[in-house]
């Protein structure tokens, strides 16, 4: 238990082992936290739980640091996702009186995940409950990144529960993000923004701007994993709305899949041209890369370009797996293109094309194909594919 203003209280654990999330989904390399708070107040608030396999040391940290499940007053659900309400059934079961604010897709989700119809209070954008000598404003974050998403601010301590929004998938030393390092954090930020938040941009976008006009002083945005920010807290609040307006660092992500490695000598030369033109890119072989980090790379990239062998008349599974990811994430202002070798039939670049036009990514060249292993003169005509690629990237 450590206090993070007066009598608000960071109630959390870390876990340090985590190396997978969201099932098998998203990688963690640096772990994460489940942050959950309590405020000691007139009325003493459980802010969000932790997930349902860490119940015990859950159960062992209430019981020592704020004297047990019966001195919970309310509980505040900031979202119903198991890593953050898995708790409550256990809480509930042992006192299941406690009332729960949610919003109205909160208590639905909660009903199906639990079967169960506790004590809900349904609140709004701009509803509030006074629990002493603070006030409790809730705002409604739908669909980032769940319909039932919400944040609450602490009136009289200047402080956001944000939940998902603003946080990391970060094991870290410190508690707050001037207690880490700072490339780290921003690293685990951006992925975290880019693995699970990208689809939400737009929306993301307008309530970036509803919390500005708010004026609401904040000196502490407490998520659910990750560090906490209390330096400058609001320039997370910036990086969200820069990463929600079509990001891109003006670099290229060269990613492709290869048998017999025709397609990786492809995507080389491919390289070589963007590089004569000085443009950066970064080259992966998709089917030995980490997908998450592949899916932070093509947030960040202006063009991204895709290559496979043909094999089955199709690309080969991880390029199939990537380009599904590419169109669930709703990229905009990307270009792209897509090249491949085949031995007999060849559809693979064609194949991509036609994927990278449905995923809103737009194809600045025609495809590059070569038969068997690139000759010389196939390897000059992929250096001058890059070469043309540069061209686009404005």
């Amino acid at each position: 238990m450590q206090e993070i203003k007066k009598n608000i209280y960071w109630l959390g654990l870390k876990d340090w082992e985590l190396r997978e999330f969201h099932g098998h989904e998203l990688s963690t390399h640096r772990g994460s936290s489940y942050n959950s708070y309590f405020i000691k107040d007139k009325k003493n608030v459980l802010i969000d739980t932790v997930w349902y396999p860490h119940k015990d040391e859950f159960d062992a940290i209430l019981e020592k640091d704020i004297g047990g499940i019966e001195n919970i007053d309310m509980i505040v659900i900031n979202h119903s996702e198991p890593d953050h309400a898995g708790c409550l059934g256990h809480i509930m079961s042992k006192k299941p009186d406690i009332p729960i604010y949610c919003t109205k897709h909160g208590a639905d989700i909660l009903k199906k995940h639990f079967h169960k119809d506790w004590n809900f209070n349904i609140v709004k954008t701009g509803d509030t409950v006074n629990i002493g000598e603070y006030d409790l404003v809730f705002v409604e974050m739908r669909m980032i990144h769940w319909p039932d998403s919400m944040m609450t601010y602490v009136k009289g301590a200047n402080l956001v529960f944000s939940n998902d929004a603003f946080g990391q998938h970060y094991s870290a030393a410190g508690l707050y993000n001037d207690e880490v390092d700072n490339c780290e954090l921003y690293q685990e930020a951006i992925k975290y923004y880019a693995n699970i938040l990208t689809p939400m941009s737009g929306l993301i976008k307008k309530k970036v701007e509803e919390v500005r006009a708010l004026n609401l002083p904040i000196d502490v945005i407490a998520p659910s994993h990750g560090v906490l920010w209390r330096d400058n807290p609001v320039q997370i609040i910036d990086k969200y709305y820069e990463w929600a307006n079509e990001y891109h660092e003006n670099s290229v992500v060269i990613i492709y899949d290869t048998m017999y490695d025709a397609t990786k000598k492809m995507a080389e030369a491919i390289g070589e041209g963007l590089s004569r033109n000085n443009i950066k890119y970064k080259l992966f072989n998709s089917a030995i890369s980490d997908g998450s980090d592949l899916i932070t790379e093509i947030f960040k990239a202006k063009g991204v370009i895709v290559g496979s062998c043909t094999v089955n008349n199709t690309v080969l599974s991880s390029i199939a797996a990537m380009l599904e990811e590419i169109k669930a994430h709703k990229y905009k202002g990307k270009i792209g293109a897509g090249f491949g070798s085949y031995g007999w039939s060849g559809e693979s670049p064609k194949i991509i094309t036609k994927a990278l036009q449905d995923a809103g990514v737009k194809v600045v060249l025609e495809p590059i194909k070569v038969e068997y292993q690139p000759t010389e003169d196939d390897i000059k005509k992929a250096i001058e594919f890059g070469d043309n690629f540069a061209k686009h990237m404005g």
